[in-house]
């Protein structure tokens, strides 16, 4: 998880370079609550995540003993 920021946003293509699935199978578990929701500016024409969000995705289905600790 180093290539994520602690906190801030991510657009689509960072969320994925971390995230294995393609588009249809991100936004597919998007609508249906498996992946966190988005959030929108500028009149719904940015989509971006909070890193802090799909921190918590990714912490949520690793392993314990697949987290290294912070030095």
């Amino acid at each position: 998880m180093q290539d994520l920021p602690a906190t801030g946003f991510l657009r689509l293509p960072q969320v994925l370079s971390v995230i294995p699935v393609s588009k249809s199978t991100w936004w597919a578990g998007v609508r249906n609550g498996r992946y966190p929701q988005p959030v929108r500016s500028l009149g719904e024409r940015i989509t971006a995540w909070r890193a802090e969000d799909v921190r918590a995705l990714i912490a949520s289905v690793s392993g314990p003993g697949d987290q290294q600790e912070a030095a």
